[in-house]
C-alpha cells in the first residue's frame, strides 16, 4: 500500500479542490511509474504552521525575505 506524504506551509490559501487536485495527482503518478493500485494509495497533507517549518536555518517566512533579495 503506497503512502505519500504532502507537506505544505498552512497559510490558508489552499482550497478543499486544490487539496483534490494534489490527492488525485499523486495517486495517479504512483499509478503511472509505479503500477500501483489507486484503490490501496493513501495520500496525506499535512498543513505545517509557519512557525514549525524552517529552511537554511531560518523560519520559513525569514528565509523567503532573504532569499527575495
Amino acid at each position: 500500500m503506497p503512502y505519500v506524504n504532502i507537506k505544505i506551509t498552512k497559510e490558508g490559501n489552499v482550497t478543499r479542490e486544490q487539496k483534490a487536485a494534489l490527492i488525485k495527482g499523486a495517486t495517479q503518478l504512483l499509478v503511472d511509474v509505479l503500477h500501483k493500485n489507486p484503490a490501496s494509495t493513501v495520500v496525506i497533507i499535512d498543513e505545517v504552521d509557519t512557525d514549525n517549518w524552517g529552511l537554511g536555518g531560518l523560519p520559513i517566512l525569514e528565509a523567503r525575505k532573504k532569499n527575495k533579495k
